[in-house]
């Protein structure tokens, strides 16, 4: 009878089929020897922590037997150019190897025998983003992509110079600086979900320019446009100038308002910091220590860019009345403008 299999072959090869008629439904019956699956299509973790990449691979046992292919697991993380892939970690049987600054980082969970998963340690801004796990045995390979998401804040950004002024090269640049990378457009499609509005546009990690509006008005596209991330296109990457949005995560330290007697030049502020054992804090740190700690202080105080900033995450009169946000007072004077100052001290 055709499509009958035998009972003996049903119990060996049960689970492989069912996830085969689940994915592969459309193929005939000489479809896939080898299936490939992530239990899971997105992961999520912060800067620091631990991961798992979820990924396993089910064999035709009818197919390969007890054939002498070994099998490959390559781990890729895939970039915005779909054309391109960064290797991440390639195992060969007894063969192991990881690549550039994944080393000592990485390696295969191996809880089963057909368990391909890829734990992460100490986790950085860079590792967000979406990895392709392949597994090869003779002619035969599937694939499973996996998203990687942290946990973490969008804040735009623009330097002394004021407004417009960054090249893709140099916002990348002026993301690093303040303890961040520059975000991607998922991370700042997030952050406009979570009520982030911005009417200057700023640089991508993909090479885009956008701005997220959750009020509509006049001077920001309009005030009859509907809510949303306005997307201005691809501009040429070392010629245009624009602002620049930068993602930041949970850091590994200490920041505070540094209690002085006095109010404090820029370059006091620095030594002040120093003299504290700690040192001037970031931007991104000020962000993340607001959004991800609910820190809360309504005293302007200098940062490491010569910038002057203030958190509040508990609005109220003389102190943001109507948000919670990160204060911005502008870039003062550095030698004659005095104000408090935060710091951030590193744990080891």
């Amino acid at each position: 009878m055709r499509g009958y299999v035998h009972p003996g072959v049903l119990t060996a090869l049960s689970h492989f089929q069912s996830l085969h008629i689940l994915k592969r439904a459309h193929q005939a019956e000489n479809g896939p020897r080898l299936l490939v699956e992530a239990e899971q299509a997105k992961v999520f973790s912060h800067r620091g922590g631990n991961v798992t990449l979820p990924c396993k691979f089910y064999r035709d046992p009818t197919a390969f037997g007890s054939g002498t292919h070994k099998i490959r697991i390559k781990w890729t993380k895939l970039t915005s150019d779909y054309l391109k892939e960064v290797d991440v970690f390639v195992s060969m049987g007894y063969h192991k190897k990881t690549y550039g600054g994944y080393h000592g980082r990485v390696f295969l969970k191996g809880g089963s025998d057909n368990d391909a998963s890829l734990v992460i340690t100490d986790l950085t801004l860079e590792d967000y983003g979406r990895y392709k796990c392949e597994v090869i045995e003779g002619l035969e390979d599937d694939t499973a992509v996996v998203a990687l998401d942290l946990q973490g804040v969008v804040f735009p950004y623009f330097p002394r110079l004021g407004r417009y002024n960054l090249n893709f090269h140099e916002a990348q640049q002026a993301c690093l600086d303040q303890d961040a990378v520059i975000a991607s457009f998922d991370q700042l499609y997030d952050a406009w979900r979570s009520g982030l509005d911005w009417c200057n546009a700023g640089w991508l990690s993909d090479g885009s320019v956008q701005y997220p509006i959750t009020k509509p008005r006049e001077p920001c596209g309009g005030q009859n446009t509907v809510p949303g991330v306005r997307n201005y296109g691809f501009w040429d990457k070392d010629k245009s100038r624009y602002d620049v949005f930068c993602f930041t995560s949970n850091f590994n330290g200490r920041f505070y308002y540094l209690i002085h007697p006095t109010k404090l030049t820029y370059d006091e502020a620095v030594q002040a910091c120093l003299n504290d054992g700690a040192q001037i804090a970031k931007v991104g740190q000020i962000f993340a220590a607001w959004k991800l700690l609910g820190y809360d202080r309504c005293d302007a105080g200098w940062l490491a860019d010569g910038s002057v900033r203030y958190p509040i995450s508990r609005p109220r009169r003389r102190c943001s009345p109507s948000e919670a946000a990160v204060r911005f007072v502008g870039f003062p004077d550095k030698k004659h403008k005095l104000y408090g100052v935060y710091c951030f001290r590193a744990y080891n």
